[in-house]
């Protein structure tokens, strides 16, 4: 509970700031989306670039665990999909946002410094590759469901044009590319190139997390409970669930993967999501909603997990 407390806490306390800085007028309401532009355009593509550009690629392929890890999110996004269609119809947008809410993990903001303290420096990098596969695979997707969306009413072949050149101006799916690409070619980064990414890319996390405090002033996380119930649930208890059976009972992997795999897929709803859903003006309360509530639901979901994983995985 102590080092759950020690990690979600701060993650929290950086909205709770952002909240204040908006209620009692030190910024305006356009603060959010300036702030959110910064990321989406700025800070995230520098993040996401660095980052992949230092990852070896041959240690991102471990098979089972991104089996695990990604057949995770894959069948409770089809499960929240599927559901939201029938329980809280909407448009294609919101509905793909809506699985999002349901499935994208705060891997780096939490997830490290949490698998840090639990099982030591083995378990760091699984949390790097959860970061790479969410920078990449869930942010094509969700370029691609988002395309989709705006450009229906559009002939087959303006739609599919659409879609490849959403994706492809989308500016985080292009720099995760690049690192990848540079990481393929053994290139490094120019070191003032790297530092300034770094500098950058720093500023990401917390300037998203302040934006969806901010977002919060004047509205309400208790709209759509229902809804936003269900993908907290969908987020800290299915999820994590599709991913103890996956890894412990169906894959082989050594313990501190299969752990790692469970633990991430436990985490809370990430701010890449509000991200993305006031970049396109979709899903907006109901993201931050389920940000808001899976971060503090996860401290009791988080230290009731730990001591059901193996203590000292090897």
């Amino acid at each position: 509970m102590s080092a759950t407390l020690d990690v979600v806490l701060p993650v929290f306390s950086i909205m709770l700031a952002g909240y204040l800085g908006g209620r009692f007028g030190l910024l305006g309401e356009a603060s959010s989306e300036a702030l959110n532009r910064f990321v989406y355009f700025a800070a995230m593509p520098a993040l996401f670039l660095v980052s992949m550009a230092r990852v070896e690629l041959a240690v991102v392929f471990n098979v089972p665990f991104l089996l695990t890890y990604g057949g995770a999110m894959a069948l409770t996004f089809l499960l929240a999909v599927a559901v939201a269609r029938l329980a809280f119809p909407n448009r294609l947008g919101a509905l793909g946002l809506h699985g999002l809410s349901a499935t994208m993990t705060n891997s780096g903001y939490i997830g490290i410094p949490l698998l840090l303290t639990a099982y030591g420096e083995p378990a760091v990098l699984p949390s790097i590759i959860a970061t790479v596969f969410n920078g990449t695979v869930m942010m094509a997707l969700a370029a691609v469901i988002m395309e989709l969306d705006f450009g229906r009413g559009h002939g087959p072949l303006r739609l599919v044009v659409r879609v490849l050149r959403g994706v492809a101006g989308n500016p985080m799916v292009v720099a995760a590319a690049l690192g990848i690409a540079l990481s393929a070619l053994g290139w490094p980064l120019p070191v003032p190139l790297a530092t300034f990414c770094d500098i950058l890319g720093a500023a990401a996390a917390p300037c998203a997390l302040f934006a969806i405090g901010l977002f919060l002033v004047g509205r309400s996380v208790r709209a759509g409970a229902v809804e936003v119930g269900w993908v907290v649930a969908l987020k800290l208890l299915v999820q994590p669930l599709i991913a103890w059976w996956l890894a412990f009972h169906l894959l082989e992997m050594s313990p501190v993967w299969a752990a790692s795999a469970v633990v991430l897929s436990a985490l809370p709803t990430g701010a890449l999501v509000f991200v993305l859903s006031q970049r396109y003006g979709v899903y907006v309360q109901r993201s931050t909603a389920a940000i808001v509530v899976s971060t503090l639901v996860s401290v009791a979901t988080l230290s009731l997990l730990f001591p059901l994983l193996p203590s000292a995985p090897g």
